[in-house]
């Protein structure tokens, strides 16, 4: 069975196409979903255009005919908050940019577990493991000295 959007409201396609200029990726993505659907493309069609899988188009569609424009906006699904601030990533970058002997450190290069360590001696966080301070680093593009 062939699966289109419903037919969309004025307000509706006023609003899609605002969104699909977007610089929010996900909710630009959704919106050309529903527009390309609305312009008569199958999924099939849809899919390698937005370089998508035929299950999410469907899910986003499906939505978007029972709930409109709020089935297309992302819920929080609630779990933990962020663990650690935005002040404190930046710390642990502004750590990892610093050459450790130009902070008194006895070596030359950092390595995750070192930038953890100094991380909590600095008290920049109570506890990080080196993994995280990994993950912290990548989200910023930020290469370590």
């Amino acid at each position: 069975m062939v699966l289109y959007v419903r037919e969309l409201t004025e307000e509706e396609e006023a609003e899609l196409r605002e969104w699909a200029m977007s610089d929010d990726g996900e909710l630009r993505h959704r919106a050309q979903l529903i527009l390309l659907s609305k312009e008569g493309y199958r999924i099939p069609e849809i899919g390698p255009q937005l370089f998508a899988h035929p299950a999410n188009l469907r899910k986003w569609i499906h939505r978007f005919n029972e709930e409109g424009l709020k089935g297309l906006v992302t819920k929080r699904s609630g779990g933990p908050k962020p663990r650690f601030t935005a002040e404190q990533r930046r710390q642990i970058i502004q750590l990892a940019e610093t050459r450790p002997r130009d902070l008194g450190l006895p070596f030359t290069r950092w390595t995750l577990h070192r930038l953890a360590e100094q991380a909590e001696k600095r008290q920049i966080v109570d506890s990080i493991s080196h993994e995280r301070v990994r993950q912290i680093l990548l989200e910023a593009n930020c290469q370590y000295k």
